[in-house]
């Protein structure tokens, strides 16, 4: 599950990187300002996933439920939430009508949300284990 991680935050930081770049040039002329807008929001999203994903693959060891389910909730999340905003994004100039996407971008945000959840959990876990452990010892 590690290398997992650390290889899907390489991936979708590369990729944010890419699509930011497309974004800022080749994309002005085929998208509104609005629906440009909500592009951006998509690849920085996408980005923050990166980097916190980046960060639990260094930090976390994954031998438990609470952090393998951290990162697949992150990792599931960008997924439906920045690529169903670019999809959305792109629906007018590709002619078709995604609009059945609207619901999956906020289920998205909310599997990145209890991801956060659940790595603060993790981070309670872990201070309240040793704040028993040091009680424990006296």
């Amino acid at each position: 599950m590690k290398k997992i991680t650390l290889v899907a935050a390489s991936f979708l930081g590369l990729l944010a990187i890419i699509l930011g770049a497309f974004g800022a040039h080749a994309f002005k002329e085929i998208l509104s300002v609005e629906k440009l807008q909500s592009f951006e929001t998509g690849v920085r999203y996408q980005m923050y996933a990166a980097i916190f994903l980046l960060i639990i693959g260094m930090y976390l060891n994954f031998e438990t439920k609470l952090q393998q389910w951290t990162a697949r909730l992150m990792l599931l999340g960008v997924i439906l939430f920045s690529f169903s905003i670019y999809a959305l994004s792109f629906q007018e100039a590709w002619g078709v009508n995604l609009k059945f996407l609207g619901p999956i971008t906020p289920l998205g945000g909310l599997f990145m949300i209890v991801s956060w959840f659940l790595l603060m959990i993790h981070f309670l876990k872990s201070h309240w284990k040793t704040v028993f452990q040091t009680n424990n010892q006296h």
